[in-house]
């Protein structure tokens, strides 16, 4: 496969030109008016910041992708799914008062906020993959109702699966509540028995009878369980929790042929901001001081030559020294494996382009 594009530029403005326009020139440079917009749906994927994390990309930046994509004739949203875990953004009202909270309203960015999965993360489709890991992936309904899929990314560090970029941002974050569950854990829930309180809440959601209770305490028969999540969204204690199951390669995996899923058979693009690169995802409800400095923008139809130019970028720059990096006792020229030794971020990439998500060699165009 030959070298993808991926066009780039950085933050630098001048008196001409402000941060949104020059985003909006990449954008337009690198192609997006090739894809045929007139009157259908774009679902623009992006993450609207866990409530007290700081370091989510703004709504300006998801307005520019609004106006281009209303420009060429299409309906654009702002898109995401569910959280798994515990947090501020669990359920589809929390989710949407996280997103407006932090600035996404149709106001801000010029369109709509819709929860993929629905109110409580059941709201999604079988997808069929050909993956070694996933056959049929859970996706968010909104997500593939879409005729169009453009990314917007803050790339940033993963704890488990190493960095954040386009592939995590729409094949974890396109999943419904048991895609993650799929993806994280191998698809099955586990009680924590101090924190029941026998409130029966999970049995009477679940189909398939596997809640049960031994001395007003819950316990999850796996062998009934299908992994679906129901009963994670339901409790009012959250004494359910996922199994941490995966590794972390497989995990990328899995994130690579979810990607798959969502993309495949339709027109997608891609843009990701290497910005406020923060050692933890976004889902965290607080950022750390960024790693290295602000790098630029980037953009390209292949979100594998997308992820591997802006891991190289990052692992260009020399790190902050008040940073999680700069102050590691040891320093690898990887710098995600400084931080985050247990990962593997290349593993999301090499399997997505084994599986024809795309190709880890890209040609740099500077804008």
């Amino acid at each position: 496969m030959e070298a993808a594009k991926v066009y780039f530029t950085d933050f630098h403005t001048t008196f001409r030109e402000n941060q949104v326009q020059k985003l909006a020139r990449l954008i337009l440079t690198a192609g997006i008016d090739q894809i045929d917009f007139k009157d259908k749906f774009v679902a623009i994927k992006m993450h609207f910041g866990e409530p007290g994390n700081l370091a989510y990309l703004r709504p300006n930046y998801a307005r520019v992708l609004v106006n281009i994509i209303k420009d060429l004739g299409g309906k654009p949203f702002l898109v995401d799914c569910n959280t798994l875990y515990i947090g501020g953004r669990k359920n589809g009202l929390d989710h949407l008062e996280a997103a407006y909270q932090n600035g996404f309203n149709p106001y801000n960015t010029g369109c709509h906020v819709v929860i993929g999965d629905g109110i409580k993360g059941t709201d999604d489709v079988e997808v069929p993959v050909d993956g070694a890991y996933v056959t049929r992936a859970k996706i968010g309904k909104a997500v593939m109702d879409a005729d169009i899929i453009v990314s917007l990314s803050h790339f940033k560090l993963h704890e488990e699966a190493g960095i954040g970029g386009a592939l995590k941002n729409i094949g974890m974050g396109c999943g419904s509540r048991a895609g993650k569950m799929e993806m994280h854990h191998g698809g099955k829930p586990q009680v924590a028995q101090r924190l029941c309180i026998g409130c029966r809440q999970c049995a009477h959601i679940c189909a398939h009878d596997a809640p049960q209770f031994e001395n007003h305490k819950a316990h999850i028969d796996l062998e009934r369980c299908v992994g679906c999540g129901r009963c994670i969204s339901v409790c009012p204690v959250d004494a359910i929790q996922p199994i941490q199951k995966e590794s972390n390669n497989v995990l990328n995996y899995k994130i690579a042929e979810y990607t798959k899923a969502v993309v495949q058979g339709r027109p997608h693009f891609h843009v990701t901001l290497v910005k406020d690169v923060s050692p933890y995802c976004d889902c965290h409800s607080e950022n750390d001081v960024p790693i290295i400095p602000d790098v630029g923008m980037f953009a390209s139809f292949d979100p594998v030559a997308l992820d591997m130019a802006c891991a190289e970028a990052l692992n260009a720059q020399r790190p902050e020294k008040n940073s999680m990096l700069g102050m590691a006792a040891e320093q690898l020229e990887d710098h995600v494996k400084t931080v985050h030794p247990t990962t593997n971020w290349r593993s999301m990439l090499e399997h997505g382009e084994k599986i024809g998500l795309g190709t880890m060699r890209y040609e740099l165009v500077r804008i």
